[in-house]
């Protein structure tokens, strides 16, 4: 049954408020691990643990995500994690100990890991070749509203009230997403439920969590860490028997013939480099504003949302021109541009300094923003343009675990170069407490009273990074140069045929 035009259009917002939520519960809690630490007497372990728990569930559940959507329903599977969601935040606010946070938000990645690729998987279903653009970047933009809104909400919450309101702000907009989902959206499934693959299960999610950890582990000791690197090469060893699997079964878990389609793998790809330059961004940027600028949680939070409005404008100006590029502007063109006013904004960005007045890291921020919004809704269309929608839950899961593998990798060596530069400029004979972290080398010149050491610690820092940002203008390039390469000169969405008998099979 096909749906009303305006009800697709409100179901879209469901979507992205879903998509919304996700994002806003990942940075929201990097302001409050401080408060964590004392209010629950947790460790260093456990604050690792508080981050890197939800990171490793999300990362496993993914992929059978995609596939029990495909096969029980996306909307119905969207509706119970929604539900989980909540309950899981009711628990992260309300925990008593470190252990009962670490489940809780064990709970909050599985959830996440069924909203994340189910609000993806629909689109392809409900929105045309034309159209899908617009919600690509309607979803997309509401999952990178979380990077500026997330520091700024936390920030506000945290200076006003206890810790748990972080978590507990998720409630009244899942409830509304809840609402808005039941009532408007479509169900979906595949033509034909797909068997379930155990072994494949088994296999991706053992790898990905293995990759993953091995990962945050890295960023955490160091990449010369034995445990580190023998946990990641387990994971590529056991992803790659999955990989070999996949091509033997006759009911895999996800389509490995999807990395034959140009679209899909480049825009896979562009999109995954992506979230590895971003990801170290939105996490360094923080500590710059609080511990280098000085400035309390929300003033550090409103500093990143030069960003949003940024994004925000790139949004509509890449819709109109890909609307136009169907006659004028290529696809390739359009993602390359889009790239390449990311990276000349990322480069600009690494004249910051410990002086640097918030006009200049707006300015950046903002048109960092820009053209992030310019290129990624182009990139991602690329990707699910190509997913037949019997299948269009594991391959947007497949999309989406590639990001997020994308992200903690981004996070793990950008996190190094930027660790690794600020040890390397601090005087030597400072203690080993100082050089963990700016957070720690600034708490020590400050009890110490020493003008002359803050000033290097702060210096050691941003001169990191200035560095990683180098990095992060690099991969910038690098992708427009990707995009002008290989993407193909329109987006190569699903054709209209194999949308039409989608749009049949749906429910109202």
């Amino acid at each position: 049954m096909t749906v009303d035009n305006t009800r697709r259009w409100w179901t879209l917002a469901a979507l992205s408020l879903s998509v919304l939520v996700v994002a806003l519960d990942l940075f929201v809690l990097t302001l409050a691990l401080p408060t964590l630490s004392a209010d629950l007497h947790a460790s260093s372990s456990d604050l690792q643990w508080f981050v890197d728990a939800y990171s490793l569930v999300l990362a496993a559940a993914l992929l059978p995500a995609g596939l029990f959507g495909d096969r029980i329903g996306r909307k119905r599977l969207l509706l119970a994690a929604l539900v989980l969601f909540g309950i899981a935040s009711v628990g992260c606010g309300y925990s008593t100990s470190a252990a009962e946070l670490i489940a809780a938000r064990a709970v909050l990645g599985f959830a996440a890991a069924v909203i994340l690729p189910m609000s993806l998987a629909v689109l392809p279903v409900m929105f045309n070749a034309d159209e899908r653009p617009r919600a690509i970047a309607a979803v997309g933009g509401a999952a990178f509203l979380g990077y500026p809104i997330g520091p700024l909400l936390g920030g506000w919450l945290l200076d006003h009230y206890w810790w748990g309101s972080v978590f507990l702000i998720n409630v009244p907009v899942v409830v509304v997403a809840i609402i808005a989902v039941a009532m408007l959206m479509p169900e979906s499934r595949g033509g034909r439920a797909p068997r379930v693959d155990g072994a494949g299960i088994a296999l991706s999610s053992g790898g990905l969590m293995l990759v993953t950890y091995g990962l945050i582990t890295a960023g955490e000791n160091g990449w010369s860490d034995p445990a580190a690197v023998a946990t990641m090469l387990a994971g590529a060893g056991v992803l790659a028997g999955f990989v070999a699997w996949e091509r033997r079964g006759s009911h895999s878990l996800v389509d490995v013939g999807l990395f034959s389609s140009r679209g899909f793998l480049w825009g896979t790809i562009l999109a995954t480099l992506v979230s590895f330059a971003l990801f170290g961004l939105v996490f360094a940027m923080p500590l710059y504003f609080r511990e280098v600028r000085g400035y309390d949680a929300l003033a550090a939070g409103v500093r990143m949302l030069p960003m949003l409005g940024g994004l925000l404008v790139g949004l509509v100006l890449g819709q109109r021109l890909a609307s136009a590029g169907r006659r004028a502007v290529s696809t390739r063109v359009l993602v390359a541009v889009g790239f390449l006013v990311m990276g000349a904004a990322l480069a600009a960005g690494t004249r910051t300094t410990a002086a640097t007045g918030s006009g200049f890291t707006a300015a950046w921020f903002a048109v960092t923003g820009l053209g992030l919004g310019i290129a990624m809704p182009v990139a991602m269309n690329a990707a699910l343009g190509a997913l037949s929608p019997a299948r269009s839950g594991s391959g947007s899961a497949l999309l989406t675990a590639m990001r997020q593998v994308g992200g903690t990798i981004g996070i793990a060596v950008l996190g190094t170069v930027l660790t690794t530069v600020y040890q390397g400029g601090l005087p030597a004979g400072l203690t080993t407490v100082a050089r963990s972290g700016v957070t720690a080398g600034i708490a020590i010149a400050q009890r110490a009273g020493s003008a002359a050491l803050l000033a290097d610690v702060r210096g050691a820092f941003v001169h990191g990074l200035d560095i990683m940002l180098w990095v992060c203008a690099a991969i910038a390039f690098a992708s427009a140069v990707l995009g002008l390469a290989f993407l193909s000169g329109r987006a190569g969405p699903a054709d209209e045929a194999a949308e039409a008998p989608a749009r049949a099979g749906m429910s109202v």
